[in-house]
């Protein structure tokens, strides 16, 4: 079974790492959101990348939840002492990620093959691809003005309220090299539950990503990442109620519209109709591996009945 997984943030990364447990790595695509991708102090950041690159390495900071484990902070500290902002933090190991994918972005190499490079030198074996070469960038329409994502997301805490939802240079930009051809090769398309609006929506926004999950004949199939009735973590659920949306696996079926097949709905969410899609019930909270592989059993489970 060769599976695709759609992701980004740490409800994505769990999901992943729980997939790589079950499926062959050369059966399983990561394609990852960089709509969160910016530039802090001339640096190239990708955050959701590096989650996943983290978490499959078991390099990942389970205690924050994000970043390196033993990091340090010196780098942090000695910024301090010149009075530079210090909203974003970058760990002293987390620094060797984003110098050397400067440079080498600098040099005229693609995104692509640098994220390739990185997960071979740390031995993970199954394909992480970002969604694009391109520069995407999301951007949030809010009470306090137009906000880049990480500012919304890390400088303000999620704290504006949100009107729309934007994401700059999608309409233009081209799949990274492999994103088509995996999702039109899959056997299962899996959707990760990632905040639906802010680290899937920028994949679904480049065109021809799109178009490609609308043409493959694999069946297209999502964990919600709404748990009785709120997000696990995260503005997924202060986003919905801001754009008019209820909290529900069901407004998350909606959101994702004809091209889900499929939704893995938590088993504390009430019963409710959830129309058009195939449902199927499991404990989609993720605490530690066992949870992981639970659910990547659940959620393929139901691409294959739909297959």
């Amino acid at each position: 079974m060769s599976v695709v997984v759609l992701t980004g943030g740490v409800g994505g990364a769990k999901l992943v790492l729980g997939l790589a447990q079950i499926v062959p790595a050369a059966d399983l695509t990561a394609i990852v959101n960089t709509g969160d991708d910016f530039r802090h102090f001339g640096l190239a950041i990708s955050p959701d990348i590096d989650t996943l690159l983290y978490t499959l390495s078991g390099k990942s900071n389970t205690e924050l939840g994000w970043g390196r484990a033993g990091e340090s902070w010196n780098f942090m500290a000695a910024l301090r002492t010149l009075g530079a902002p210090d909203w974003f933090n970058l760990g002293d190991g987390d620094l060797a990620l984003h110098v050397l994918r400067s440079a080498r972005l600098a040099a005229g190499e693609p995104l692509s093959a640098i994220i390739a490079d990185f997960a071979a030198k740390w031995d993970i074996g199954l394909s992480v691809l970002p969604m694009t070469d391109d520069a995407v960038a999301t951007r949030l329409e809010t009470d306090a003005g137009l906000l880049d994502f990480q500012d919304y997301f890390v400088r303000l805490r999620c704290v504006p309220a949100t009107s729309a939802i934007r994401f700059d240079g999608a309409d233009v930009a081209k799949p990274a090299p492999g994103v088509v051809d995996a999702i039109m090769g899959a056997s299962a398309i899996v959707i990760a539950p990632s905040n639906p609006f802010l680290s899937v929506d920028p994949i679904l926004a480049v065109p021809a990503i799109r178009a490609a999950l609308a043409e493959t004949k694999a069946p297209v199939v999502a964990v919600s990442p709404i748990v009785g009735g709120a997000a696990v973590k995260g503005p997924t659920a202060k986003l919905m109620g801001e754009l008019g949306l209820t909290v529900s696996a069901s407004a998350v079926a909606a959101h994702y519209g004809d091209l889900l097949d499929g939704l893995l709905v938590d088993e504390r969410d009430p019963p409710e109709e959830i129309g058009g899609v195939a449902v199927a019930r499991a404990d989609t909270l993720m605490h530690d591996l066992d949870d992981r592989i639970r659910v990547a059993r659940a959620v393929l489970a139901l691409a294959e009945s739909l297959a």
